[in-house]
């Protein structure tokens, strides 16, 4: 695997740029920060709108949070309003309703359980991943770019598999769609966590190395 990922290259000097530092803020009343927490309570909406099978209106649900999750990007970078929790915030959301798509539609039996528990495995399988870095002082993971493909495909084909169930003309086209995006999504999602894995057993390696050479300057 390349070295020269935003990780590794933080993890290897030690130094973040101010520059960096200045785009970040700790501002938590910000519009898109309200935008993200709005997005968040209709999580429980939608999950009880496609538990009850109410599939148009956890539809409109899911527009109106990914119009959100849109606008709060854009109003973020255009006013320079990104912050901490935002970045925190985000991710969250996005992953609550990939669950809260999973579990409704599981409910239902329109898709298989061995589903939920792969997405859901990789999660707490990375949570533990995160465990172990924070026992050796490094923070949580960055977003490594195949998994926010992984991210995307799992986003839009749970709604694809939705659509058809509101719209039972459109089902011939949006079944198959939603589960082509379904199934490599969990692929690429596993894939991404396996990278986070290696690259994490990489910058642990490096830090052992790294206060091994300190302790042998300061002995000698």
């Amino acid at each position: 695997m390349a070295r020269s990922g935003p990780w590794s290259a933080s993890i290897d000097s030690g130094i973040v740029s101010a520059a960096e530092e200045r785009q970040v803020s700790s501002r938590v009343v910000t519009l898109p920060n309200l935008l993200s927490m709005l997005r968040l309570a209709l999580v429980p909406v939608f999950l009880v709108l496609l538990i009850r099978g109410e599939d148009s209106w956890a539809l409109l649900v899911l527009v109106v949070a990914s119009a959100s999750d849109f606008l709060d990007g854009f109003l973020a970078r255009r006013f320079d309003q990104v912050t901490r929790l935002g970045q925190l915030l985000d991710p969250a959301a996005d992953r609550l309703y990939i669950f809260a798509a999973l579990l409704g539609l599981a409910s239902r039996d329109l898709v298989p359980w061995w589903i939920v528990l792969v997405v859901v495995g990789r999660d707490v399988f990375l949570l533990g991943l995160g465990v172990v870095l924070a026992n050796f002082g490094f923070g949580p993971l960055p977003v490594h770019q195949l998994g926010k493909l992984a991210t995307f495909c799992l986003f839009y084909a749970l709604p694809m598999i939705m659509l058809g169930q509101a719209f039972p003309m459109l089902a011939w086209w949006s079944g198959p769609v939603g589960w082509a995006f379904g199934i490599w999504g969990a692929f690429l999602y596993w894939w991404a966590g396996i990278i986070y894995a290696i690259e994490a057993a990489r910058v642990i390696r490096l830090s052992r190395v790294k206060s091994s050479s300190r302790s042998d300057t300061l002995e000698e």
